[in-house]
């Protein structure tokens, strides 16, 4: 990704903390799916009861880091038309569809019928988004591909409310109210909640703010690295005591993973001292985190009919090896499909 900003900040061609970000998400992601859909469930504590389900959140901190990174790549072309909208959807298209497209049609033979058929084609269209109050059955997570989506098709449209930082704080500042003024419109039948692109709008914008400021961020990491590090640390706490209301958990949620998006920028002139983000491992689950996280269910679902509870009595066991299995199915998975099959495919066929 490339952008035209400072001379010092154009010599960063890739943040490489971000990875880990990306990585640590999807594998909590991953656990907070198999916790709540495993039976029986493993012993209540304070992991179970509190940190892993809160990990559901790190699908908004996909937002605010999709936010900055597309920001870093395509805000400045498409602000000074250097890159055209054809060129732009283009490869938004061929980095998501392929491989969704190829899950939605494996889960609708794993469980077909008209309602599934109907469901695959909005979910390949990747139009789902535009769909209200739709219940995903197909690629249950799908809901995330058309708010990303719904994003995509407005950046060029964001990038004109971002032209400067004024108006990019004014925008925001805009978007939180908008979310407030629709939940207390919001009814029982008809919340608004982080599948509605108006409630996510915040935190994609929060990513398009951290990269307006990326100069700003970038000289103060020189000064206070690791205070930044400790502050995002302390902010973590903020989702465990605070209430549980949508408005105030995207509060929370914008404060704490924009912290940790911060430091993770910060952390790319400090590669050597933040190994927890930056090494091949974090690399590598990143590069196929969005794969890791659309087929973890398809994969549990398999694994699940193995009916491993007839062998395991200790559930804590048994949701430990549960989800190293999913976690090694989808990883194996994603990693054969995207990088075997799909990619080759297209270094050949798409010019």
């Amino acid at each position: 990704m490339t952008a035209i900003l400072s001379s010092d900040t154009a010599k960063i061609k890739r943040f490489e903390a971000l990875d880990g970000l990306r990585a640590y998400a999807c594998i909590g992601i991953v656990l907070m799916h198999i916790l709540a859909n495993i039976t029986p469930k493993p012993d209540t504590n304070i992991l179970t009861a509190s940190i892993i389900p809160w990990f559901t959140d790190f699908t908004l901190l996909f937002m605010i880091v999709s936010g900055f990174s597309v920001s870093y790549g395509y805000f400045d072309k498409i602000k000074h038309s250097t890159i055209t909208p054809l060129q732009f959807y283009r490869k938004r298209y061929i980095r998501l569809l392929p491989f969704y497209s190829l899950l939605c049609l494996l889960d609708l033979a794993l469980s077909p019928s008209w309602r599934s058929v109907a469901e695959t084609f909005a979910d390949i269209t990747l139009t789902n988004g535009m769909i209200p109050n739709v219940e995903f059955n197909v690629i249950g997570v799908g809901w995330f591909m058309g708010v990303v989506m719904l994003y995509y098709i407005f950046f060029p449209f964001i990038v004109f409310l971002q032209n400067n930082k004024l108006k990019a704080l004014l925008t925001f500042a805009g978007s939180l109210l908008l979310v407030w003024i629709g939940l207390q419109y919001a009814d029982g039948t008809s919340p608004l909640n982080r599948r509605f692109i108006l409630y996510c709008l915040p935190l994609f914008l929060s990513g398009g703010l951290i990269y307006l400021y990326l100069d700003k961020i970038l000289k103060l990491s020189r000064l206070c690295h690791y205070t930044l590090l400790l502050l995002a640390i302390t902010l973590s706490v903020l989702p465990f005591v605070t209430v549980h209301s949508e408005f105030i958990v995207l509060i929370t949620s914008i404060v704490v993973f924009s912290s940790w998006t911060i430091y993770a920028i910060s952390s790319s002139r400090y590669a050597g001292k933040c190994n927890f983000l930056s090494n091949k491992v974090t690399a590598y689950l990143a590069s196929i985190s969005l794969e890791i996280y659309l087929c973890h269910m398809v994969i549990y679902r398999i694994v699940e009919k193995c009916n491993l509870d007839r062998f395991i009595d200790n559930p804590n066991l048994l949701y430990i090896l549960t989800s190293v299995i999913v976690i090694a199915g989808a990883i194996t998975f994603s990693h054969i499909l995207k990088f075997r099959i799909i990619n080759p495919l297209i270094s050949k066929y798409v010019k």
